[in-house]
This record gives C-alpha cells, structure tokens and sequence, in this order.
C-alpha cells in the first residue's frame, strides 16, 4: 500500500506530526527517534523549540535532514508552538507527540488504516504510561462512549499523546487557542468533540512520560482552574434546560470520578508491564470497554 495516498479509496492520509520543545534535551531524542521510525514518504514532522539553553537545538541539528522543519526561538507557550508547527503543513491528518512522549512504532500506519473507512473526524485511543527510564508502568485505557459529553459534562481529557485528526476538523475549530497557557489542550479537544464526530480506537499507540516539567504537573492549580473555566463557557453555549445539565453534569461527574478510582476502568492488563516501551509495536487492544 502507497502510505502517502490510500489508493483503493482515494484518500490522502499524509500526516504532519508536531513536537513543541523547551529545554527538554533530556528526553527530545528519544521523542524524535519514536516518530522518525513512523514516518512514511509524504508525512511531515516538525520541531518547534522555543528558545532552548540546554542543548536541545543541537540535538534537533543532528536530525535536521531527517525532519521537516524546525525552529527555535521564543514563544507564548506550548499552545503557540503547536499553532506554528500545524499551520507549516496542509497535510489532512495531524496528531502532535510532547517532548518526552514516545510514538509506538506502527502506530501512524495503523491509524492511517482507520481512518480510511471510519467517518470519524478525531480518533483517541490507549497508551502506555512509562516512567523516566520507558519502562512501561501500565496499560492506560482511553475509552468512553461519549468523549462530547465526558468532557462537557465531565470534565474528562482524552489520553492526548493517543489522539489523532483530520485537518478539515482543526480548521472548522480555527485551531488551538495559543491565550490559554495551561489547559489549552483540555479546550481544544472539547472544541474537536462539540464540532466533529470523535470515535475510540482500540488500540495502544503511544507512551505518556510522566515527569516534573509538564505542564498539567508543574501548574496543576491553574491547569484545573482554567478547565473550570472553559468548562463554565461551554456549558453556557449549551441550549439544554438547566435541570437537565445539572442532571448530566452529576452523572458524568461520578462517571469519572468512579473511572479514575476503580483500576479495572481506567487501565487494562498487559503482557509488556516492565518492558520497555520500545519492544512494543501499535496494536489493537483487549481488556475493558472495548
């Protein structure tokens, strides 16, 4: 099969992958090397660096044939860096993977096939979460039936770094919000869940690096209260009886808080518990809530 262009149905599934950086040289090879073995002709991956000291450029020097593009210079954040790398491309499916988060290797492939016969606009699916050295700490299970109404109502975010759209989706969104500094993520995927149609994939396609320089971690207060506050707007725009958004707003509300403290819900066995990340491949999931 011709990855650059689906040619049994016509469809172009060229995708442009965003990394933002900012003093992260610590774990910005290992990010590059996952997506690098993703790529196929035609797929675009660029490095936006806000201005790094660290040395971070001089790692992205040593792939600069490899990759697309790249700039370093200052930003408003990491939702201004992820604007800059997305409107460099027009390839129609794009996903972006944070410094430190790993791309599992087959994972753009398999999403690539998705898409070609699914309606869907927005894809999310499961990931592994790993620690500093990538050994892998668990099996993270994405799935919720509705992610519109879980995030709306809930206040739920999908697993980001295993979330994958179309370009004709982020441009009717006009793109992500580069004035919001924390959960520019949380709102731009509720924005992507409100306007397309969103669709669980079964299957792990990345792993989420938890460490002290994230932002959700390191601005955890204002992380939730900006969340609070997109949530807030959103559900002003929502033309619903209060009653019944109060109604949804309790049953998603202790739908997740019931998912977040049951183990069975939110996280799935698996076999490669302890290995690393990088002797697992993209593969459809088993386990709960399929």
């Amino acid at each position: 099969m011709d990855h650059q262009r689906s040619s049994s149905l016509g469809l172009d599934t060229r995708f442009c992958v965003v990394t933002p950086n900012y003093n992260m040289a610590e774990y910005l090879e290992e990010t590059i090397e996952s997506v690098l073995k993703n790529l196929r002709p035609g797929d675009e991956y660029f490095i936006i660096d806000g201005g790094s000291t660290d040395g971070s450029v001089d790692v992205i020097k040593k792939y600069e044939d490899r990759i697309t593009d790249w700039i370093s210079e200052p930003d408003e954040g990491y939702a201004d860096a992820l604007r800059k790398g997305f409107e460099m491309s027009s390839a129609p499916l794009i996903c972006w993977v944070n410094c430190g988060d790993l791309l599992l290797t087959g994972t753009l492939d398999l999403v690539r096939g998705r898409f070609t016969y699914s309606q869907a606009d927005l894809l999310f699916g499961d990931d592994y979460y790993v620690d500093e050295q990538g050994l892998v700490l668990q099996h993270s299970n994405g799935y919720v039936k509705d992610l519109q109404k879980m995030m709306l109502f809930g206040g739920w975010t999908p697993l980001q770094d295993a979330c994958y759209w179309r370009r004709s989706l982020y441009d009717s969104i006009k793109g992500i919000d580069v004035t919001i500094r924390h959960a520019a993520d949380y709102d731009f995927f509720l924005r992507m869940s409100l306007k397309g149609k969103a669709e669980y994939f079964p299957a792990v396609l990345s792993a989420f690096r938890r460490h002290g320089g994230q932002k959700s971690i390191s601005g955890a207060d204002a992380y939730a209260s900006e969340r609070q506050d997109i949530r807030t707007d959103a559900l002003n725009n929502v033309d619903l009886w209060w009653g019944i958004k109060l109604i949804a707003r309790i049953r998603y509300r202790l739908q997740g808080y019931v998912r977040a403290h049951l183990k069975h819900l939110n996280q799935k066995e698996s076999e490669n518990i302890g290995v690393h990340f990088s002797e697992s491949t993209a593969t459809p999931s088993t386990g709960v809530n399929e």
